[in-house]
């Protein structure tokens, strides 16, 4: 059995081939420094169509502490991370992305507060450099929505670059669904949570893998994850709907009582619009429930490993490694390399 890891980093990669180097020496510096050689640096990538996996195998090759972990498919960020949480074996977990807009020092910076009695310490954004004005409008709308429909108290201007410890990690992988919000997720395991301040860096290299349509519908998946409110909104439109058509059948009887009939249909075809439009938005928002009921109950594999890497090994996965225990994860993970001597815990230098 692998030596247990006290800190383990999870970074989700896609399309990163140009600034992973640089992360992984700056990631491995700041391990280094909190952790000496007892951690490890688990990257994920999710489908990528460049030379991202090329680049982790061989970052495995030169770094003991790296394990890389490639997807089957491109499963989007959130599962991304989920699988590489998943691997992790550490008992303080940072999650981050590979990007370098969350500077992997603050490392640093999160790990007194944990030793200090914090169950997750989450950067929260002062500034965020290198966006659009777009992105940072649609952001600021998005948290401020959220911190108002949600069920559960979700900080604003937060990602999901934090430091957890073990049992968060687990108690948060043993949570079954699909549509994943790491952030709101974490939120609503509760302990002791604590923010540090932070400015955000613009990306090292690259673009932006969230684009408006996945910025959408990753908005969507955290309403609808933490809030029924939309479906209570959707009752008051209905009811509100029915009053309105109530009165204008008292009014339209009273009128024709009094022999004042209107004639005309512009008014008649403004009411029927009106009314369709809302029974519309109405069902959209119980479709958007509804689907995401039917996606759970199907329990198809949260995601699947294609394969895996340490130093110059590759193994394989069971399929139904998603669905496993912590425990038997762990069992897993280390029965993958098992045929091989561990090498020299020494971190190597990444070029």
């Amino acid at each position: 059995m692998t030596q247990v890891p006290f800190l383990s980093i999870v970074a989700p990669c896609h399309n990163e081939e140009e600034g992973l180097r640089e992360f992984c020496r700056r990631a491995a510096a700041a391990a280094d420094s909190v952790a000496g050689d007892a951690f490890e640096l688990i990257l994920v990538d999710d489908g990528s169509s460049d030379r991202t996996w090329e680049i982790i195998s061989d970052l495995a090759a030169d770094v003991p502490q790296v394990l890389g972990v490639r997807l089957l498919r491109n499963h989007g960020h959130q599962l991304a991370s989920t699988a590489g949480l998943s691997a992790s074996r550490g008992e303080r977990v940072l999650l981050i992305d590979a990007d370098l807009q969350d500077p992997p020092e603050l490392l640093l910076m999160m790990m007194p507060i944990m030793e200090r009695g914090a169950d997750v310490v989450y950067g929260q954004r002062t500034r965020r450099q290198g966006e659009s004005w777009f992105k940072l409008a649609s952001a600021s709308l998005f948290y401020r929505a959220l911190s108002k429909l949600a069920s559960v108290t979700i900080p604003r201007d937060t990602g999901d670059f934090r430091l957890m410890r073990r049992r968060v990690v687990d108690i948060l992988l043993a949570m079954p669904e699909r549509d994943r919000f790491i952030r709101g997720m974490v939120s609503w395991i509760g302990g002791r949570q604590v923010a540090l301040p932070y400015e955000r860096d613009a990306r090292f290299a690259g673009t932006t893998k969230y684009p408006l349509r996945k910025m959408i519908n990753f908005a969507l998946d955290a309403i609808t994850s933490f809030s029924t409110t939309p479906l209570r909104i959707s009752t008051w439109l209905g009811m509100m709907s029915a009053g309105v058509a109530i009165a204008l059948l008292v009014y339209t009887f009273v009128r024709w009582l009094q022999g004042e009939t209107v004639t005309g249909w512009s008014s008649i075809m403004a009411a029927v619009s009106a009314f369709s439009a809302i029974q519309l938005i109405c069902i959209g928002i119980i479709g958007e429930y509804l689907g995401r009921l039917v996606q759970e109950s199907k329990k198809r594999p949260m995601f699947m490993v294609e394969t895996i890497v340490r130093g110059s090994e590759h193994a394989e996965l069971s399929i139904a490694f998603s669905e496993m225990s912590a425990s038997d994860r762990r069992t897993a993970l280390d029965a993958a390399f098992a045929s091989g001597e561990p090498r020299s815990q020494r971190s190597s230098r990444i070029g």
